[in-house]
């Protein structure tokens, strides 16, 4: 039978039930901060370009501070997981991707495919646009092994639906990040898109099944 890290302590168990909250906050604010800025700012095109670029122009601090937020929502959030959890594996992975949402934050993205206007299509790349694509690919890779780790566990403790949630999330990002890695864009930006909220979706789901479960532990 698995057994959950459950504070003994009233107030360790209230702490770790709100770092979990976090998990469940991040994903809504980080995709409706940018979504907001996709469908207003000028030039910005949700079928071609990338979120990451919003970090460019005079408003660019607006997703600099976005992805800085969800890196360290998303680190308190993996912290919540470790203490509510006996392995730590899928905690790590989930505090690596948000190391490396605050790391994309720091090194921003270049300017390209025209965006912000005037941005010629093609731009060679600098020092911080080569750091922003390897931590956000390291990233990425530590979000889709979190997933199976997770769901492997899920499949032990006979928890199927969250079990299949894991695997999905985890196929489906894999495959939205392969294809954004290709440089296609159109379909293949809004299929990431797609991933990013269905990833974000997971996340909150899994932080809501352990604060439940603190919270039954609790009563």
């Amino acid at each position: 039978m698995t057994t959950y890290a459950t504070p003994n302590c009233t107030s360790a168990a209230r702490i770790t039930r709100s770092l979990l909250g976090y998990g469940v906050l991040a994903g809504p604010i980080y995709v409706g901060v940018s979504l907001a800025q996709a469908l207003t700012r000028d030039g910005f095109e949700l079928s071609k370009h990338s979120w990451s670029l919003l970090a460019n122009g005079d408003l660019g601090w607006i997703q600099i501070t976005n992805f800085v937020i969800a890196g360290i929502t998303t680190m308190a959030a993996a912290v919540g997981l470790r203490r509510a959890l006996n392995q730590q594996l899928a905690s790590r992975l989930i505090a690596a991707y948000g190391a490396s949402l605050v790391g994309a934050g720091i090194f921003r993205a270049d300017p390209a495919q025209g965006f912000p206007s005037g941005t010629p299509e093609t731009m060679p790349i600098s020092w911080h646009g080569s750091l922003h694509l390897v931590i956000g690919g390291v990233g990425f890779v530590c979000l889709i092994a979190a997933c199976f780790v997770l769901a492997n566990r899920f499949s032990r403790e006979g928890r199927r639906k969250l079990a299949w949630f894991s695997i999905v999330t985890g196929i489906v990002f894999l495959a939205a990040f392969a294809g954004i890695a290709s440089g296609s864009h159109g379909p293949t930006t809004l299929a990431f898109v797609a991933a990013v909220v269905l990833v974000w979706a997971w996340l909150a789901t899994v932080c809501i099944h352990f604060y439940r479960t603190l919270a039954d532990a609790a009563a």
